[in-house]
Parts: C-alpha cells; sequence; structure tokens
C-alpha cells in the first residue's frame, strides 16, 4: 500500500488528483502538503486565504501540513523547508508524495530528483492526460472551481474570478491551456466529489499585483 502525501495547491488539478488516488486500490492519502506565504497568511500563489485552504482540508476529511515560506523566499530556502517536510513524512510512515502536474515534463523532473535523496517517490496521477478532455472531465464530474490567479500577458484579466465551467473553456482564446498548464490562471476549488461538503465562497475584489491579476475569494 503506497501511503501518499498530495501536494495541494488549493487548485483543480491537485483537488482531482486527490479524486484520482481515492480511487487506487494500492493507493491511501493520508494527508495534504501546501506552502504558504507567511508575510500575508495566503497560499503561495493562489493568493487564497488559510481559512479557506483549511476548510477545503476538512471538507476532504484530511489532515493538512501546512510550509510557512518567507516573503520574499529563495529557492535555497524554499528547497530547505521543503527537505525539512519530507524528512517529516518520512518519519511518519508516508511513502510517496503526489502531484497533479499534466505535462511540464522540466516540472516533473525536477519533483523527482528532489524527492529522491530523501527515499520518497512521485506519483503523478494526471500525467499525459489530455487537458481539453481532463477539463471536461472534471467539469462533468462535478469540480467546482473559481478563478483566483490570472496571468494577464497569456489571458485577458476579465477572466479573474469567473467559474470553471464549460463557458469558460469556451471563452479561452486558442493559445491557452484548458487546465492553464502554462500558468494561464490558477483555481480555488470549492465543491467536488473529494469534498464531503461544499465550501461557500464568493469573489471579492480583483487586485493586480507582481503582475499578476488575483480574486479575493471570501467565506459566505
Amino acid at each position: 500500500m503506497k501511503r501518499v502525501l498530495l501536494s495541494w495547491s488549493s487548485g483543480k488539478d491537485s483537488a482531482w488528483s486527490l479524486h484520482t488516488l481515492r480511487q487506487m486500490p494500492d493507493v491511501e492519502v493520508v494527508g495534504l502538503l501546501c506552502t504558504l506565504n507567511s508575510e500575508f497568511d495566503r497560499v503561495a500563489m493562489h493568493a487564497v486565504r488559510r481559512e479557506l485552504l483549511r476548510a477545503q482540508a476538512a471538507a476532504a476529511g484530511l489532515p493538512l501540513r501546512e510550509i510557512e515560506l518567507p516573503w520574499p523566499c529563495s529557492n535555497e530556502d524554499y528547497e530547505r523547508l521543503m527537505t525539512a517536510a519530507c524528512k517529516q513524512a518520512v518519519a511518519d510512515g508516508v511513502t510517496h508524495v503526489g502531484f497533479g502536474d499534466l505535462f511540464l515534463e522540466d516540472v516533473r523532473d525536477y519533483r523527482i530528483a528532489k524527492l529522491q535523496p530523501t527515499g520518497l517517490q512521485a506519483l503523478f496521477p494526471l500525467w499525459g492526460r489530455n487537458t481539453a478532455e481532463l477539463a471536461r472531465e472534471m467539469i462533468d464530474g462535478g469540480l467546482r472551481a473559481i478563478l483566483t490567479c490570472v496571468d494577464p500577458k497569456q489571458l485577458d484579466s476579465s477572466f479573474t474570478g469567473r467559474e470553471f465551467n464549460h463557458e469558460l473553456l469556451r471563452d479561452l482564446p486558442p493559445t491557452a491551456d484548458p487546465c492553464g498548464e502554462k500558468g494561464e490562471f490558477h483555481t480555488f476549488v470549492h465543491a467536488g466529489p473529494m469534498f464531503q461538503r461544499p465550501i461557500k465562497v464568493k469573489p471579492g475584489e480583483v487586485v493586480e499585483r507582481d503582475g499578476f491579476c488575483f480574486a479575493d475569494l471570501i467565506s459566505t
């Protein structure tokens, strides 16, 4: 039995990875691992409030391991903190770390290389899937998500705060990956088959910071 700690971003790819892993008979997902910006008390890159992240973990019925990243965070700081988290995971009996990566081989290779000295193995349950088909599968399967972050260099800022649904997929420009794998957008999942109950949120103010557009999600 693989005891898996799932790298959790609060977004759709990690959420669907959880759903996929739970259907594998030789896998037990034992927890979620998430990095947070300690300065702003939010999920790194997605800018989701800590309280909403914890609501997701509770809805998934899984313990949450939070890694506090300094701001600014150097690559050395990031790797040091992740290595410490991996050592603790091994001590707790974890054998694998799951990731929601889809097709970026350099990212996949980096994760495998960094895990190797720790004794943990990497799992990529969604790897190689056709992203247009995967996006439709997620939506048809009951996943509900909001775009929390948009890269305006790749996607119009008006997509910020929109629901991830079939209408959004139709509106995406042909240059955009349907799952946002090239960094076009990031999401927050508020309902789906991986959760025991939905998380009630709504998009609040949209702000631009560090070259990205963020929707501040608020509990309702």
